[in-house]
């Protein structure tokens, strides 16, 4: 019976951190794409800044505020 039940549960899991990682890596590129143009529409204009972004650099820049994230924990944890 144990083993039936992990079989289940991290098919499980896994199909929940993809669909958690898809729902991440959209609000990253719908958000970039919404509040960039507005906050640099010069840059936009003269390609210094891109209007885009690709999964690939959602995904880095996901991971770049997760990182940011969890070494504010981090530091905060240890004040308390």
């Amino acid at each position: 019976m144990t083993r039936t039940w992990w079989v289940i549960l991290v098919p499980g899991i896994l199909a929940l951190v993809a669909v958690a990682l898809v729902i991440v890596l959209l609000a990253v590129k719908l958000l970039w794409a919404w509040t960039i143009p507005d906050l640099f529409p010069g840059g936009v204009q003269q390609g210094l800044v891109a209007a885009q972004i690709s999964w690939y650099t959602a995904f880095k820049v996901a991971l770049f505020v997760a990182v940011l994230a969890g070494l504010a924990g981090v530091h905060r944890h240890k004040e308390h």
